[in-house]
């Protein structure tokens, strides 16, 4: 996630260049036909692009508004899931009357959060950090903990020997660990170390940690349906491939100075400032459609999963600093 200002023109030129390029190819390629080789025919009435732009314009405000839904739910998960994290450390501390297996608990708990995380960056065929624009940009300004440090070496950190050793064939490890824990509770019910009330609190935190991460599963595993995003694209770029040509002849009309080259031409770049406004606006769309999946927009869910085990643990070394923030703290994820 971005905590900056905001980003710099530079920086979404950049990220868009490689948009641009094409914009530019198709602009100039447009009025060069009509002006150089004579293809008048090629002009569209100004309606044509009017009609398609208000189209376009619907599309993508409704392809935006939907994945910023996307990424403020995922944000809200991730908020309950820390206040749970939270609620879970409290009440095994002050439930139990035997205090000794209170720690392992709560790092129990920390460990199928960190099984969750690693669960989230996982990659997807339809997300968008692998294009090249986001790749390259990732590259240069910030690193994603969960592709750097292997998710044994977590679980080893948090978890006995044994038990995290037992995880590293498991292919279910959140149900696994949930399992666990369930199992956990009940001995201390079997043992009466525990009332039936604060047993049953017990049982209930967990459903309610196993409800966000249905949630989370959802939108990781269900993307923004792809129908739309192809309906989407084919817009876009239609209605950036018709716009010099209905922008040509408006520029035609416009009296010529003496001396000075036709101003036809003038519809290229018009044409290129417009697209490129709608295709920038797609891209956005497009890099916060997956708020889980590493990118620059995404929810900070490591900084999170950091702050809660350094709260609960009493420790700094949960996850290290270098690979959560680069370049002066612009990023945290």
């Amino acid at each position: 996630m971005h905590i900056g200002k905001s980003y710099g023109l530079l920086e979404l030129l950049a990220w868009t260049r490689r948009r641009s390029y094409v914009l530019v190819l198709l602009s100039f390629s447009c009025v060069a036909a009509y002006e150089l080789l004579g293809l008048k025919w090629l002009a569209l009435p100004w309606p044509v692009a009017a009609v398609l732009g208000t189209a376009v314009s619907f599309i993508v405000g409704f392809k935006n508004a939907q994945t910023y839904n996307r990424t403020q739910e995922a944000q809200q998960v991730w908020t309950a899931l820390a206040a749970l994290t939270r609620y879970w450390a409290l009440i095994c501390r002050d439930f139990p009357k035997d205090t000794s297996g209170t720690e392992l608990l709560i790092r129990r708990h920390l460990a199928w959060l960190t099984v969750l995380r690693y669960h989230a960056r996982g990659r997807r065929v339809w997300e968008s950090t692998a294009t090249r624009s986001n790749d390259e940009y990732q590259r240069r300004n910030f690193k994603v903990p969960e592709r750097e440090i292997p998710l044994q070496a977590e679980l080893q950190r948090l978890l006995p020997r044994e038990e995290a050793d037992s995880m590293a064939s498991g292919r279910n490890k959140l149900g696994l660990l949930m399992g666990r824990q369930s199992a956990a509770i009940r001995t201390l019910h079997a043992r009466q170390e525990v009332v039936p009330v604060h047993h049953s609190e017990l049982q209930r935190t967990l459903k309610d940690l196993l409800d966000q991460q249905a949630r989370v599963e959802r939108i990781k595993n269900f993307p923004y349906p792809r129908q739309y995003a192809v309906i989407n694209t084919v817009f876009v770029w239609s209605f950036a491939a018709l716009l010099p040509l209905s922008l040509v002849r408006e520029f035609e009309r416009f009296v010529q100075p003496a001396g000075m080259p036709s101003l036809v031409w003038l519809a290229a770049p018009v044409g290129v400032l417009i697209a490129w406004l709608y295709t920038a606006l797609d891209q956005v769309g497009e890099s916060t459609e997956n708020p889980f999946e590493g990118g620059a927009n995404d929810v900070p869910i490591s900084t999170l999963c950091q702050r809660l085990e350094t709260e609960l643990l009493g420790t700094d070394d949960a996850l290290p600093e270098a690979g959560l923030r680069a370049q002066g703290a612009t990023f945290i994820l």
